[in-house]
């Protein structure tokens, strides 16, 4: 069995034993931005696209989901495809006005589309305008699993989560995704060779929107409201930090830089704006001196000790022969 294969299986076992000496909410908050950092990082990390505006999608499914569990009465599951689908039918149409542009258009377009949702979902009657959208019920399972205790519904959350990780790692190591980090590299090339970067580009934009809906869908159920500061560009800004901070195009990356940052405001809270300066502290240092963020890093100094190894290991095998010869 693999090194990788035991991580694996050992953060499995601690995600399952976690909910027993930590607060299970504080827990699925986590795993829904595990989930909202992972849809970005699929974005710029692998496609090279920069999106300012992506609380659009968290925070509209978010909405959604809570608008369907309220005026149906149609199971949990449900009421978060429905707002999986709506934000992926969002990105649809966002990705396929705004991928046309590249660089700093690109994303200025995407935060202009972000301003007008959060416009829109203001003035909507059914959001609750600035007071935002309370009591969004939480009903059973596929009818029969009852979710109302925070302690089962983080088992739900979390295998939730680990099928859309999974569902990630197939799609950026798939044909697919090698496309992706081919346009990410050189566009112009990918062009050259007979493929429409356009279409790859706009297929991304959009499983990421539908990500970034399955995390903003399983928010509004675990607090079991929804607030315009989901959609708003704080939030955007937020999970940029969270995937520079991790390690952008990583596939953990995005997933330590969540924990770290909602971990960092849940001990922060009480400390009002000092919370923001210290995220602000913590986004200079690593721009300044871990480029390559946390697991960026880290990989990086793994694949130098293994080139040093693999170089020492040529070097004691030359040193016999080149003593026979002699």
């Amino acid at each position: 069995m693999s090194w990788k294969m035991l991580v694996v299986i050992a953060a499995l076992l601690a995600a399952l034993a976690a909910p027993f000496v930590v607060y299970p909410v504080l827990l699925m908050t986590i795993l829904c931005f595990v989930i909202f950092a992972s849809s970005f990082n699929l974005l710029l990390g692998y496609a090279g696209l920069l999106c300012f505006g992506h609380a659009m999608f968290f925070g509209g499914a978010a909405y959604i989901t809570g608008h369907i569990l309220k005026t149906t009465a149609v199971p949990l599951e449900v009421g978060i495809l429905g707002g999986v689908a709506a934000s992926a039918l969002l990105g649809l149409v966002i990705g396929w006005l705004s991928i046309r542009r590249q660089g700093i258009q690109f994303a200025m377009i995407t935060l202009a589309f972000a301003q007008f949702v959060y416009f829109i979902l203001l003035q909507a009657e059914f959001t609750g305008g600035e007071n935002g959208m309370q009591g969004i019920p939480r009903s059973a399972l596929f009818g029969l699993i009852d979710v109302r205790n925070n302690f089962n519904y983080y088992y739900v959350v979390l295998a939730i989560s680990a099928a859309a990780i999974f569902a990630f790692y197939r799609v950026v190591h798939s044909p697919f995704g090698e496309v992706l980090k081919a346009i990410r590299d050189n566009e112009a090339r990918v062009e050259s060779l007979g493929f429409d970067p356009e279409k790859f580009k706009l297929v991304a934009f959009t499983l990421s929107a539908a990500m970034a809906g399955l995390a903003g869908g399983l928010k509004a159920t675990v607090f079991q409201f929804a607030t315009l500061t989901d959609v708003s560009w704080q939030v955007s800004g937020e999970v940029i930090l969270m995937t520079l901070l991790g390690g952008l195009g990583t596939l953990t990356g995005p997933m330590f830089g969540a924990a770290i940052i909602i971990l960092m405001n849940d001990y922060l809270a009480g400390f009002g704006e000092w919370a923001l300066i210290a995220q602000g502290c913590i986004l200079l240092i690593v721009i300044v001196f871990f480029r390559r963020g946390f697991v960026g890093e880290l990989s990086a100094l793994g694949a130098y000790l293994t080139r040093r190894k693999a170089q020492g290991g040529a070097g004691s095998a030359a040193a016999p022969a080149v003593g026979q010869q002699s």
